[in-house]
């Protein structure tokens, strides 16, 4: 079953690659560098009933040195059914790519990290056909963050790292160091990583302090009207004025559709894209009674 720390793998490690840099690290590599990566597709089921899908899996080309395929899987407990699943998507993406593979869990817990390493063997008496060794990325391997300024730099692995030590008896100090460094970053890039973090979350205790941050750390100096606090309250008016006037557009278009009053496209584009709360508001009153759509737009009407 897919979870949300299942779909906040799916992007991290799409979107932002650069998460693995302890894998690389381990590797005696680089770090990873978004552009050497291209998605590719999740699928790895073959012409039969049962369906096989990976949850992120990802082409490594960088413009020298070797290339290969990585398989991410994010584990939330252990489970004996993945030995052969995981071997299974080892063997179809290497021959299907002809390309060496790595697969990486992201493991939240320690003993289900130390479980996910394995090896998983395939044998029969003393002989071992196949071995799968997952490299885990889990409380063992991705670095604790215990620096603002080093989050601002690594927000993608930061991320990661808030998710994976958030059942750690430190984690209430790690979601804050990730939080104060996120809050370094434009309003609605800020957004977008608290939002990964609190998927990432799911349903454990760490998730109901990640909310209570997000609320609470608005600014650095709270109540000083600093810049960023300036830019981000700014961020945060013209976010409720834009849901404001999307609802208040549905409404009026909701009100015309029960009364049966036909509206162009025109005149659906004109509502829709409107963000003046004042004219909409005008309009909505009129659609109670107007007779037609046009009757909405009555000279006199603020523009839009």
């Amino acid at each position: 079953m897919v979870t949300a720390t299942h779909e906040a793998s799916h992007l991290l490690f799409q979107k932002h690659p650069e998460a693995l840099t302890p894998v690389f690290e381990a590797l005696g590599l680089p770090p990873p560098v978004k552009t050497d990566f291209h998605e590719l597709p999740t699928d790895v089921t073959e012409i039969r009933p049962v369906e096989r899908r990976a949850d992120t899996v990802l082409m490594f080309e960088p413009a020298m040195g070797e290339h290969f395929v990585l398989a991410v899987e994010a584990q939330t407990k252990k489970d004996p059914d993945k030995a052969k699943s995981w071997a299974y998507y080892v063997a179809y993406l290497r021959a299907k790519y002809d390309l060496p593979v790595l697969l990486v869990a992201v493991c939240r817990d320690r003993s289900t990290a130390a479980w996910a390493t394995g090896p998983f063997e395939c044998a029969v008496g003393p002989w071992t056909t196949q071995v799968t060794r997952p490299f885990v990325l889990g409380p063992q391997t991705v670095p604790v963050f215990t620096d603002e300024t080093v989050v601002a730099q690594q927000p993608a692995l930061a991320t990661l790292s808030a998710i994976v030590h958030s059942q750690s008896r430190r984690a209430a100090a790690i979601l804050e160091t990730v939080a104060r460094g996120l809050m370094s970053f434009e309003p609605d890039v800020t957004k977008y990583w608290f939002e990964v973090v609190e998927v990432g979350l799911e349903s454990t205790p760490s998730r109901k302090n990640w909310r209570k941050l997000m609320q609470d750390l608005v600014t650095h100096f709270p109540g000083h009207r600093t810049l960023f606090e300036e830019k981000y309250l700014k961020g945060v008016a013209e976010g409720k004025a834009e849901g404001k006037a999307e609802g208040k557009a549905e409404d009026i278009l909701r009100v015309l559709s029960v009364r049966g009053l036909t509206v162009s496209d025109d005149d659906r584009e004109r509502i829709t894209t409107c963000t003046d709360l004042e004219a909409l508001t005008t309009w909505f009153d009129r659609s109670l009674t107007a007779a037609t759509t046009e009757d909405l737009f009555a000279e006199g009407q603020s523009a839009s």
